[in-house]
């Protein structure tokens, strides 16, 4: 199973790389991993998985367990976002009722073969920085202009 993971940095930028990774499955959010596990060139790093979403994007929940997908009861926060827009153009106040709650479809916070991309954040650096390690293969090759003709 390939699995998309993002890696995120203290520094705030997000590091993406594809891998096939039969060490994640198993694992659950908030759990520390070693970078290895994702890929060889991040030997030394360790990660904490921060989230999932699975292949038609609902997302893993800290609440919810196993691996199934699960309705379950939310109020604002984590897949449930502000009131949706009604229509006409009359102002909303409140964008954040008190009381609203929704039932929506998660999925468990143990990763499975469902799992399609997996969130993490670095805890601890290796030897070599992220940068140097997902430095772009290739730039793209400039075509010389031609000079104009007279």
């Amino acid at each position: 199973m390939v699995f998309k993971v993002n890696i995120s940095d203290k520094g705030g930028k997000t590091y993406k790389v594809e891998t096939e990774g039969e060490s994640l499955i198993g694992k659950s959010l908030k759990d520390k991993i070693d970078g290895k596990d994702v890929s060889p060139d991040l030997a030394g790093y360790e990660l904490e998985i921060t989230g999932a979403s699975d292949k038609a994007g609902f997302t893993a929940m800290e609440d919810v367990e196993g691996i199934g997908l699960k309705k379950v009861l939310l109020t604002y926060g984590k897949a449930m976002h502000k009131r949706q827009r009604r229509e006409g153009k009359k102002k909303i106040s409140n964008p954040y009722p008190g009381g609203l709650r929704k039932r929506k479809t998660v999925r468990g916070k143990v990763i499975s073969e469902s799992i399609s991309q997996i969130n993490t954040r670095v805890l601890k650096e290796g030897s070599k920085k992220l940068e140097e390690v997902f430095k772009k293969a290739e730039a793209p090759a400039e075509t010389p202009k031609e000079a104009p003709t007279q």
